[in-house]
């Protein structure tokens, strides 16, 4: 039943009923016009022929009608004779009536009894009455239809009888019988021909359009090979190279396509800035493995999710990037990707985000706001090197205006008459010789960073006994150590081997640490030198281990900062720019060493460094 039901419901069936309800209605049209003209034609004709007859009949009985006695005999017989032979020809009955009606010869000898009756039917009054057309339609008692006609008969200028004919019609109706017959056989045989020729007709038409709606199937499925076969040059075979070029044209653009949605893709996931996508809604649609981290979510996890929530974007910032491109400064805690959301992975985050809209465009003209993309920065290096940057010029402006402000007053004091007595004004001149001399350190210091920074220092690295670099700067601190009170032991063996380094920048590396040991070590207290190599066979480590008072532990992280102190009236005392630690520590890496501190407060301080051991092979570095 559903086949039948999507049978006709195709195009095939469609085709079929309406070709052959056409070719219906126009063999209706033509038979009603074919049979309606024919059964006016025959009528007329047999009406024709009748009113012929009795005409003719009628000049003929005129001529014969005079005379009485035994020309009355005569004219009887030879009107019999008349009507005799004209009953030969018709199939009909033939009446003579005298001028009253009176019947007084009958072609019919069935209806002899009606000779001398009278015929009472109003074509023959109106015929005896002189009319000359006169006829009419009878059915009969056995249900025939019958023609009448009835003629005036003059002799002599008078109407002395008429002529009345009676005929069938039933052989004009059984002829109109059998050409309907014939022409609703002609029609059933015309409606096969055409179903068959419908068929093939509507084959040839829907077959093309089944073939290519199986060709657009596979073409949606992503099969972009599949061709549709082109018969010929006609308007199916120019859709079909259509399609064809559709196709052809569609398999380029989706592969441009995917081939641009996997630079996107590429883009998005290797940038270095984190991007977030969300709709007209504030939902995310979007994100990136970099956003994903400074979020500290899983990227399924915060699709769908609300933007403004994710970045804790404040309440008025509800409409995201609509009013145009901005940027905001957030900041958040760490978090996990497991965490339900938050700003920050690891650690304190400083997140520059600039929201920009999405344009919906019409025409080429924009309609609104379809979405927002955030691009998310992570400026928390920047702003620490920011930070840096400004304390560092705060600490050298610090360093310098110290010393320049004592230059300037003792200046002044000289120049107000301490100069005229020779003991203050020894006194006075050796302070501003020491405080030029702390600033040139401090210039000299500053400048050995900047070309360390700058990349601009080239290290001229040699083999060098590493015992022999050691001893030698024990033997350089002996007397300044031994002056405060401070003994020095070395435990380095004199076997440990060879490094290749520069020789005076690692003597300045252990000239720096040695002497900060040797500052903050009170009188009796013990500066320890160490050497050893390290398991990996390929580094040595140095050590220089104090009994002095210590660094505290929330102090050991900033230690290498440039100008950090611990203690920064003593250190600045004691003649120290804040830089000795920076600049080993520039030194020590420009080798591919490490250097690090360990240190309780009250018990000491131990700073371990290393250096790459001299290979045989490689020579001098």
């Amino acid at each position: 039943m559903l086949r039948k039901a999507s049978f006709f419901r195709s195009v095939q069936a469609k085709l079929i009923i309406v070709y052959m309800l056409l070719i219906l209605i126009a063999m209706q049209l033509i038979g009603v016009y074919f049979v309606s003209a024919m059964k006016t034609s025959l009528t007329n004709n047999f009406t024709n022929d009748l009113k012929e007859q009795a005409e003719l009949l009628s000049v003929l009985a005129g001529q014969n009608w005079s005379g009485s006695g035994e020309a009355a005999e005569d004219k009887a017989a030879s009107l019999r004779t008349l009507v005799d032979n004209f009953s030969s020809m018709s199939s009909g009955e033939i009446q003579v009536l005298d001028v009253s009606g009176r019947v007084l010869i009958t072609s019919l000898s069935t209806h002899a009894d009606l000779v001398n009756s009278k015929n009472t039917q109003t074509v023959v009054s109106r015929a005896l009455q002189g009319i000359d057309d006169n006829e009419e339609y009878i059915i009969d008692e056995d249900n025939l239809r019958k023609k009448v006609v009835a003629k005036p008969v003059f002799s002599g200028g008078k109407i002395v009888g008429a002529i009345y004919i009676v005929a069938s019609m039933q052989g004009l109706y059984d002829t109109m019988q059998r050409i309907n017959g014939i022409f609703i056989s002609g029609v059933l045989i015309a409606l096969g021909l055409t179903a068959v020729l419908g068929v093939i007709l509507a084959h040839t038409v829907t077959q093309p359009i089944k073939e290519m709606t199986k060709r657009a199937t596979a073409v949606a499925e992503g099969r972009f090979h599949v061709r549709m076969p082109v018969f010929g040059s006609d308007e199916i075979g120019q859709l079909g190279e259509a399609f064809n070029h559709m196709t052809s044209r569609l398999q380029g653009v989706l592969s441009l396509n995917e081939e641009e949605k996997e630079k996107l893709a590429s883009i998005l996931t290797n940038m270095s800035d984190g991007v977030i996508a969300a709709d007209e809604s504030g939902s995310v649609i979007l994100v990136n493995r970099v956003a994903s981290a400074m979020i500290g979510m899983r990227e399924s996890d915060m699709i769908g999710r609300s933007i403004t929530a994710l970045l804790d974007l404040p309440e008025e910032d509800e409409e995201l990037g609509a009013a145009g491109l901005r940027s905001i400064i957030l900041g958040g805690s760490g978090g996990t990707p497991d965490s339900p959301g938050g700003l920050g992975a690891a650690g304190d985050l400083t997140i520059k985000a600039t929201l920009s809209p999405i344009h919906r465009r019409e025409g080429g003209t924009e309609v609104g706001v379809s979405g927002t993309i955030a691009v998310l920065q992570d400026i928390t290096e920047q702003e620490r090197l920011d930070t840096l940057r400004r304390e560092f010029v705060a600490n050298v402006s610090h360093e310098l205006r110290t010393p320049l402000t004592t230059i300037k007053s003792y200046t002044e004091a000289l120049e107000d008459g301490a100069l005229d007595d020779r003991a203050v004004a020894g006194r006075f001149v050796g302070v501003i010789q020491n405080e030029t001399e702390r600033m040139i350190r401090l210039v000299t210091d500053l400048l050995q960073l900047s070309r360390m920074d700058s990349k601009e220092t080239k290290l001229r690295r040699k083999k060098t006994d590493l015992y022999g670099m050691i001893d030698e700067a024990a033997e350089r601190f002996t007397f300044p150590l031994r002056d405060k009170g401070i003994s020095v032991s070395l435990k380095a063996s004199p076997n440990l081997g060879a490094v290749s380094v520069d020789r005076d920048q690692i003597d300045q590396v252990l000239d720096n640490v040695i002497s900060n040991a040797m500052k903050y070590t009170a009188e009796g207290g013990t500066v320890t030198l160490d050497a050893y190599r390290l398991e990996d066979g390929r580094r040595y480590a140095v050590a220089v281990a104090d009994t002095g008072i210590g660094i505290p532990k929330e102090e050991l992280g900033r230690i290498f900062e440039r100008f950090y102190r611990v203690d920064k009236a003593r250190s600045r005392g004691m003649g120290g720019t804040g830089l000795g630690l920076a600049i080993a520590r520039e030194i020590v890496e420009a080798h591919g060493g490490e250097i690090a501190i360990e240190s309780d407060y009250g018990q000491g301080t131990r700073v371990t460094f290393t250096l790459p051991a001299y290979s045989e092979g490689g020579g001098d570095k």
